[in-house]
């Protein structure tokens, strides 16, 4: 029996969800927000489950998602990957996946990208919403266009099998 627990509308990655952050509450206890257009709710899991999660929703597993990035564009540490290339949900890790403090953010939703200060890194949304990381802004610049690069050539095969 499959367990659906994970895919109530509540728990699923949509085109909506803006990022998916890790987090620690007073006792150091980790939970994941996620951050949508109009909401933002908690979840238990990590944002790497979720993520896994959502893939595994559209077919597929992380693993397998980073495997596809590798093969199309040789990112092997810190892979992009798209959830759903047919919905535009590209999403790129802050950290290594296996890192508790590992953030996804959706690439599309991105509007702008500030230094902030202690090495930190702001993410300005389209809708407005900000959130600050704790990764260099290089890190995430980086991240951005490798998730670009990625976006374009998988994008571009999709296109090719259309034809």
């Amino acid at each position: 029996m499959i367990n659906n627990t994970f895919y109530a509308p509540l728990h699923e990655i949509t085109p909506l969800t803006l990022a998916v952050i890790a987090q620690k509450d007073e006792e150091g206890n980790s939970y994941t927000s996620v951050l949508e257009e109009e909401t933002e709710y908690v979840v238990e899991h990590s944002p790497s489950k979720l993520i896994d999660y959502a893939c595994k929703f559209f077919g597929a597993s992380l693993k397998g998602r980073q495997d596809g990035t590798r093969n199309i564009c040789g990112i092997t540490h810190k892979a992009p990957i798209s959830i759903d290339p047919s919905s535009g949900m590209y999403f790129f890790p802050t950290t290594s996946p296996t890192n508790s403090k590992c953030s996804w953010i959706a690439h599309s939703h991105i509007d702008q990208v500030n230094r902030a200060v202690n090495q930190c890194t702001e993410i300005v949304f389209k809708t407005g919403r900000t959130i600050t990381l704790d990764t260099s802004y290089g890190s995430v610049m980086n991240q951005i266009h490798r998730t670009a690069q990625f976006r374009y050539l998988l994008d571009n095969r999709i296109k090719h099998l259309q034809q």
